[in-house]
């Protein structure tokens, strides 16, 4: 009789996760990245582009420029915590 089919399938191990410091310094130093070149495209296209629009684009441009960010910084921090949440005591 075959032993394999006895035997519990076993699945290839996962690759090793990030320990939780090593990710929120990478995690740290790309959101301060993201930030550095996000200001400093919008501010570009502020002054040239932009400023050209009629005055409710405008608004909207100057809106998603402004707060355009956050969007990706969300999904860094929501990286950072992976693993590191606890069950919940209540």
């Amino acid at each position: 009789m075959d032993d394999r089919a006895s035997r519990p399938t076993e699945r290839p191990s996962a690759p090793p996760s990030l320990p939780p410091r090593l990710r929120k310094f990478i995690g740290t130093c790309l959101i301060l990245i993201l930030v550095i070149v996000w200001s400093l495209g919008a501010m570009a296209l502020a002054q040239g582009r932009v400023t050209t629009l009629p005055g409710f684009w405008q608004f909207i441009a100057y809106v998603v420029l402004g707060i355009g960010w956050v969007v990706p910084a969300a999904l860094l921090i929501r990286w950072m915590q992976k693993g590191d949440r606890k069950p919940e005591t209540l």
